[in-house]
């Protein structure tokens, strides 16, 4: 039987770009060479297409493939940018499209579209540097929303790149306009406590539409109060799955993380970050592209249930080229 080709996407242009190539690295590792021929695709911080070491043009690299393994997390690998390229050359890929894609990254765009479905959020106000406000002014208008503490988000960054926490309404001048400086906008949202939680979802797994993996329970490293980018670079966050949620609390989760990829048009897959509370669960954003890396949730959660990276990247696969 001839083997399928798959064209392994990593690297790329956002902040995530070190987080992709450890993504990339667990995708070739789980691709079985008796199955696959593995073509390992770079796209360097600038955007440059590499195969076999040698730079070249989109079509020339994707030559022959027969299907594209995305993992590469944010800027060109999430916002649309490679999605509408495969489609242009005409190769089949994993994962979102190029819309669900887009609207997934933008955190403020998505917001608009999940409250719409009716997904509880956290409360949140945006700006850009063209509200003509000043960040005196925007922390005014953000605190007769909501008190402290806040998180303030860049809206397209992935792995809590660029995001500040401001315990105090002081500290929330700066903490906008040093996000407004950096990415252009600010998501500002409302510091929800509870118990964080990260929730897959896989399409047409296991005779089920949309199988949600058990949520895995983050432990947040001791003496941060969210999971920053470091941590993930550096793997130091804990996955506990099983979890010590309760039943009812697995399910109000799960229905989040269900209700969220459909809500956003996503394909595939999708994993949900969700903060459980006492007053229930809130989701605080949903990811069209898992970190499969070191110290990532999704691997976890797929052990939980006696799968692994290599079914789960098989499966990928199949639903890549259906």
């Amino acid at each position: 039987m001839a083997r399928t080709i798959v064209g392994v996407l990593r690297g790329g242009t956002s902040d995530e770009y070190n987080l992709s190539l450890k993504t990339g690295a667990a995708i070739i590792s789980a691709l079985l060479e008796d199955r696959y021929e593995t073509r390992d695709i770079l796209v360097d911080r600038n955007g440059v297409w590499h195969a076999r070491g040698i730079p070249m043009e989109v079509p020339r690299a994707l030559a022959q493939i027969d299907v594209v393994i995305n993992g590469m997390h944010g800027g060109i690998g999430e916002d649309g940018t490679v999605q509408r390229l495969l489609e242009k050359v005409g190769i089949a890929y994993t994962g979102s499209r190029a819309h669900g894609s887009w609207l997934s990254l933008n955190k403020i765009r998505a917001r608009e579209v999940l409250q719409k479905a009716g997904i509880r959020m956290p409360r949140g106000v945006a700006f850009t540097l063209s509200n003509g406000l000043n960040t005196a002014e925007m922390a005014q208008a953000v605190f007769s929303e909501f008190g402290p503490p806040y998180i303030i988000k860049p809206p397209s960054e992935g792995a809590s790149y660029g995001i500040r926490l401001a315990v105090h309404l002081l500290e929330l001048p700066d903490a906008i306009g040093d996000v407004l400086d950096e990415f252009g906008a600010a998501l500002i949202e409302e510091y929800v406590l509870g118990n964080e939680a990260s929730v897959g979802v896989i399409e047409d797994f296991r005779g089920q539409e949309l199988y949600v993996l058990p949520p895995a329970h983050v432990l947040i490293p001791e003496g941060e109060r969210f999971l920053s980018s470091a941590a993930h670079e550096d793997a130091l966050a804990q996955h506990m799955c099983p979890s010590n949620f309760t039943q009812e609390e697995k399910r109000a989760i799960e229905d989040l993380a269900r209700r969220a990829h459909r809500a956003l048009g996503l394909s595939h897959f999708s994993r949900a970050d969700i903060i459980n509370t006492r007053r229930g669960s809130y989701l605080l954003e949903i990811n069209a592209l898992p970190g499969l890396y070191a110290g990532a949730s999704f691997p976890v959660m797929l052990e939980a249930v006696g799968s692994s990276t290599e079914e789960f990247i098989g499966h990928a696969i199949a639903l890549a080229k259906h």
